[in-house]
């Protein structure tokens, strides 16, 4: 069995792929690295199966036809036979170095008598233009260098939380909690860092800068005019964090509760300031419905989420509550990291 999985998806990548699966090479026949061509339109494929013909037994080549984000790392998640599984976006890469350390750690973890569930490392912001690069650290909030579970978590500050990029998850406790990403939708990383979650027991966290998350292109996600563009989209994985809290409390330890809750807070956050952004009745008109979602749902989340913070600046009424509302756009930049 392959000790790391990672997962590349990949749509009309050709320009920037090839650093992002050259920088895993080094991890050796450890790492199985899955190219998904999700149905790309330029010479993605070819790319794809240049390496695994060049790696075979490392590099795997799949063909699909387009998905989206999602559908890619759902089908990441069918194929991969490694211990461990993680994510790596075609533009971005990870650190050498960091990355080495990780593969020791995990080989050394393997082995033990306790089974990690999650991996955790800290991830950098490579923002285009930008020469000191922000980093995503959670030294704060967690034990280091040691295997812990929910109980021994401290406190996350906002703005602090583990994404895509900090994750590497237990293979088969993805497979076993049965997550399937959405489909042809974006913002699709937030579910994959939120669902597993109740099914996570033990934790590990390195704290090394292993994930270079790279901003900067015009056609990003996470540019904000396209989100603000793509809003229907981030307003469809905020109701399946919605259903998903709502169905899974009574299960949760009280700190775990407490973090996912804070999760589903920044998420609601984002969306609200995305459409306060927007300005026109119809984004306002969502903004208030995607608020009654959430009372209907769970009358619990919506009163502490509401009434909350964040909440209730992201409801003042008006045009002076909508200026007050934007003040908050600080801590959503934090937690996306905006173009």
């Amino acid at each position: 069995m392959k000790l790391l999985t990672i997962a590349i998806p990949c749509y009309n990548s050709e320009a920037y792929m090839r650093k992002a699966i050259e920088c895993l090479l080094p991890g050796g026949d450890d790492v199985e690295i899955l190219v998904i061509n999700d149905g790309s339109k330029d010479g993605t494929a070819a790319v794809a199966d240049e390496y695994a013909a060049k790696y075979p037994g490392i590099v795997r080549a799949i063909h699909q036809e387009n998905k989206g984000h999602g559908g890619a790392v759902n089908t990441g998640m069918e194929n991969a036979t490694g211990m461990y599984f993680k994510v790596l976006d075609s533009d971005d890469w990870l650190k050498e170095s960091a990355y080495l350390k990780v593969l020791d750690k995990l080989r050394d973890l393997a082995g033990g008598s306790r089974v990690l569930d999650l991996m955790i490392c800290n991830f950098v912001y490579e923002k285009e233009g930008k020469e000191h690069k922000k980093v995503m650290t959670y030294k704060s909030a967690l034990p280091v260098d040691e295997i812990f579970t929910w109980k021994d978590v401290r406190h996350f500050k906002k703005g602090q939380y583990l994404l895509m990029h900090s994750v590497i998850y237990r293979t088969k406790l993805l497979k076993e909690c049965r997550m399937t990403l959405p489909e042809h939708t974006f913002y699709v990383d937030n579910i994959f860092v939120f669902e597993p979650l109740p099914y996570v027991n033990t934790m590990y966290y390195m704290d090394v800068n292993l994930y270079r998350y790279y901003i900067g292109r015009e056609d990003q996600s996470v540019n904000e005019e396209i989100m603000i563009k793509r809003i229907d989209q981030q307003l469809r994985v905020n109701r399946i964090m919605i259903d998903y809290m709502a169905g899974t409390r009574r299960c949760l330890d009280p700190k775990l509760e407490k973090y996912m809750l804070n999760y589903l807070d920044i998420m609601m956050t984002v969306s609200s300031i995305f459409l306060i952004k927007d300005g026109s009745e119809e984004a306002l008109e969502k903004k208030k419905g995607l608020w009654e979602y959430l009372k209907n749902t769970d009358g619990r989340d919506y009163f502490r989420l509401r009434f909350g913070l964040l909440g209730t600046s992201m409801n003042i009424p008006g045009r002076g509550g909508r200026k007050i509302s934007v003040l908050e756009y600080k801590i959503a930049q934090r937690f996306v990291g905006f173009n």
